[in-house]
């Protein structure tokens, strides 16, 4: 990679923050820094003391992050951040650079594009949500509001601004042809990757998380449950089982959907139900473990719109899965082309709870070892070789 020009990496998040998001992009800029200048244009407090030799060089941009549940001022907060995020753009941005960034918040995408056009820097959108369809899913936006027509609108110049979108499942695509200033060119498919070693791990009876409960077959559900995510099926499907001894459902995370978990069973109190406070990393993958299945809960539309991340994770550790959403939604496709778990549609208790009930009955250690193979396909190195590969090419390119 050409020293004379740099990788400009811009996240609202960034280590220390815990979120995937920032760890995604401190991964990227770490492996890119090895071959290339980068400096990052980071969102979160503290991550400049973070910076190390041989590390990105992190320039904070101030940022102001009120709770999630805070719609308006959450709103004006990342209007803020997405003006200052411009200036600094303006500032730091060099002809031939390449910048990258994610949709977070929503409204940066649009000023960073716009920045580097008026640089002549290349850029690159990695598309972890769709907007607004991401926003009309979580139900905060009608499809047809003044809002979201707006925001398609601003998506045209914004798709043809930009040099390359990387899509981390293969049913964005055709949402992104839609898009008149959107080719398919410009496209490049790079899954997220697990973060813990392949390999199928026994259910243990001894597990730490599993000791407590009696049940024989354990469903889990884990991570961050936004607006996108559908909690109330999980917890109305364990309510429809409540009196099936040997089913228990274990529920940890964060985030406006687990504190739904924690109303709810403060009035119902399940007994096969158990909340756990959001579990830290070195215990995560014994977390994992616990669970005989895991559910992923996404509320109707997700299918090219959100990709769930902890889903490489629970396949490397060779656990099934049951996914709610539509059957063409990227991590769908997967569970049904390689049989590594089941496929419920949206909105439908009865259903999910039918489908645990089967896959309490149909325990398959060969289920278990497909998982764990297939995420082979989710391999840092392979994520981390495509874009490398990727800004190569933009740095390598010479503007018109």
């Amino acid at each position: 990679m050409q020293k004379s020009r740099k990788v400009v990496v811009v996240s609202q998040h960034y280590p220390p923050d815990p979120s995937t998001t920032a760890a995604i992009m401190a991964a990227i800029g770490e492996r890119v820094a090895r071959k290339a200048e980068v400096l990052v244009l980071s969102g979160t407090a503290g991550s400049a003391a973070k910076a190390a030799a041989g590390k990105p060089a992190v320039v904070e941009v101030k940022n102001w992050m009120p709770g999630k549940a805070a719609l308006l001022k959450r709103a004006l907060a990342e209007l803020l951040f997405t003006i200052r995020m411009f200036a600094t753009l303006l500032l730091k941005l060099r002809r031939g650079d390449v910048a990258l960034t994610v949709p977070a918040p929503f409204m940066l995408p649009y000023a960073f594009a716009a920045a580097a056009k008026l640089k002549g820097a290349r850029s690159v959108l990695i598309m972890h949500d769709l907007y607004p369809d991401v926003l009309i899913m979580a139900g905060l936006l009608k499809p047809q509001s003044i809002v979201a027509k707006a925001m398609r609108a601003l998506n045209a110049p914004m798709f043809r601004a930009l040099d390359a979108v990387v899509i981390i499942g293969r049913d964005t695509e055709k949402l992104l042809l839609r898009y008149g200033g959107m080719t398919s060119d410009k496209i490049r498919f790079i899954p997220n990757w697990a973060t813990l070693e392949r390999g199928v791990r026994a259910v243990d009876p001894d597990n730490p998380y599993r000791r407590p409960l009696s049940a024989r077959f354990v469903v889990g559900l884990s991570g961050n449950l936004g607006f996108t995510h559908d909690p109330v099926i999980v917890f109305e499907a364990a309510r429809l089982l409540r009196e099936s001894r040997d089913i228990h459902f274990l529920l940890s995370g964060w985030g406006i959907g687990f504190d739904q978990l924690r109303a709810m069973q403060a009035e119902a109190k399940l007994p096969n139900v158990t909340l756990v406070d959001r579990v830290e990393d070195d215990q995560l993958e014994t977390f994992l473990s616990a669970a005989d299945v895991w559910i992923i809960p996404y509320r109707r539309n997700a299918a090219g719109v959100s990709v769930p991340s902890r889903f490489y994770n629970l396949l490397a550790i060779g656990r099934p899965v049951i996914l709610v959403s539509e059957a063409d939604a990227e991590a769908a496709l997967t569970v049904t082309e390689h049989d590594v778990g089941w496929v419920v549609q949206p909105g439908s208790a009865d259903e999910l709870a039918n489908t645990v009930s089967r896959a309490a009955g149909a325990e398959d250690p060969r289920r278990a070892e497909r998982a764990a193979e297939i995420s082979r396909r989710f391999d840092f190195e392979i994520a981390m070789t495509e874009y490398c590969s990727l800004i190569r090419e933009l740095l390598q390119q010479k503007r018109n």
